[in-house]
């Protein structure tokens, strides 16, 4: 910003100031012209009070514009009854008539120059008597062509006013919009990263725990039975570290700004060749989740209804998700060996899942925050599906969820 930017920002910001500084330095103009200059006037001793009275409001001509040329207006519609005359100071109401205009509504500067119009007949037929004579016409037009002009100028700078502001007003209003908008992103961004870090790491923590407990009740009794659950333990942390590592890979960026399609740096999953990458899983991996937490020692069953297709990745992916995460409460909080029943049916334009249990299901409390089943909702409902959990009666817990997909009928063969 330059100096003289600066000095206009102080000067808008300081507006009475300013003001009454100019208005005191025209006072002291115009008073002494006003001593011996007057036209028309009886009683010259009285220019100087009329001088002070219309020139002071001035002092008022922006932060009260509408009062400021009302004062003005009043002190010279006095002056034309009391003592009609032309004096220096008559200058302050062309000023308050630009200001008005520039400054105030829009009814006050038609008002003002419907007075000024007025006043531009008024005070040479009040002069025709006395001095001017037959140049009453010449003074009548001279102060309405004046008043017009001034008035004029006065809307186009009000016009450059009220563009200003709007593009002031507009620039604020998108500055507030991008910061929403960006503010939104991070949010949604940071819930996404959130339920997928809770989808990676509680299964598989789930799983690790349910393991290792087991592993520690057989290491005395059949050595074999522990080793295996060790394999399982080791087998469970690979995949969720690889998990991680794809998740987080993605989050960093390289150099030059773009983001990483892999995570780089020594760990204990190397990275995948180049040109190969891992898809995420999907409906189809539910057979393979099955039997990770049939390994855990859960007895679950796993059954399949309809014809099978391929899906959206997102929807796929969501359904297994879902899947897992309606697993992992099972071997959280449905006591030991429960039995398990895994239900995906196909329909023509949705997938419903089906997970129940046997165990102590809701009776068991929680040790979270809920945000297992949160993440549920929000995975079914980016999709307009929707998931119901509960207790079942009887004893036990059910999570049903049910997402729509893509019709693969033809559409004569749906319509019908």
């Amino acid at each position: 910003m330059s100096t003289w930017d600066r000095l206009l920002r102080w000067e808008d910001s300081h507006r009475f100031v300013v003001d009454a500084i100019g208005t005191t330095f025209f006072l002291l103009v115009v008073l002494p012209l006003s001593v011996g200059a007057g036209i028309g006037t009886g009683w010259p001793e009285a220019t100087l009070v009329w001088s002070v009275f219309l020139v002071v409001p001035l002092a008022w001509r922006r932060t009260r514009p509408v009062a400021s040329a009302g004062a003005v207006y009043l002190v010279g519609l006095g002056q034309l009854v009391v003592d009609p005359g032309i004096l220096p100071a008559d200058v302050a109401v062309l000023v308050a008539l630009y200001s008005v205009t520039v400054h105030g509504p829009v009814w006050a500067h038609r008002a003002a120059i419907g007075c000024a119009l007025a006043a531009s007949v008024l005070l040479p037929l009040r002069l025709v008597t006395s001095v001017l004579g037959p140049a009453a016409v010449v003074v009548a037009l001279l102060i309405g062509t004046t008043s017009l002009t001034v008035w004029a100028f006065g809307l186009v700078r009000r016009s450059r006013r009220e563009t200003l502001e709007a593009l002031v007003d507009r620039a604020v209003r998108l500055e507030k919009e991008r910061d929403q908008q960006a503010l939104l992103a991070t949010q949604a961004e940071r819930a996404r990263i959130a339920r997928e870090m809770h989808d990676i790491v509680a299964p598989s923590l789930s799983v690790v725990i349910a393991q290792a407990d087991g592993g520690r009740y057989a290491a005395e009794s059949d050595p074999a039975a522990a080793g295996r659950a060790l394999e399982t333990i080791a087998e469970t942390g690979r995949a969720a570290l690889t998990d991680m590592r794809r998740l987080l890979g993605v989050l960093r960026s390289e150099p030059d700004g773009r983001l990483r399609a892999t995570s780089d740096g020594p760990g204990v999953i190397p990275e995948p060749p180049a040109g190969e990458t891992t898809p995420q899983p999907g409906e189809s991996d539910i057979p393979r989740l099955v039997d990770q937490v049939r390994a855990s020692g859960a007895h679950v069953s796993l059954v399949r209804m309809g014809e099978p297709r391929t899906l959206p990745p997102g929807v796929g992916l969501a359904v297994y998700r879902i899947t897992q995460e309606a697993l992992t409460n099972v071997l959280k909080h449905a006591g030991p060996a429960p039995r398990v029943t895994v239900v995906v049916q196909w329909h023509h334009d949705a997938i419903d899942l089906d997970v129940t249990d046997d165990g102590r299901g809701a009776s068991a409390g929680t040790d979270g925050l809920g945000q297992g089943l949160r993440g549920m909702h929000e995975r079914a409902t980016m999709f307009g599906g929707s998931v119901t959990a509960g207790p079942r009666p009887g004893g036990g817990f059910r999570v049903h969820a049910r997402i729509p997909v893509p019709d693969h009928r033809p559409r004569a063969a749906a319509s019908a």
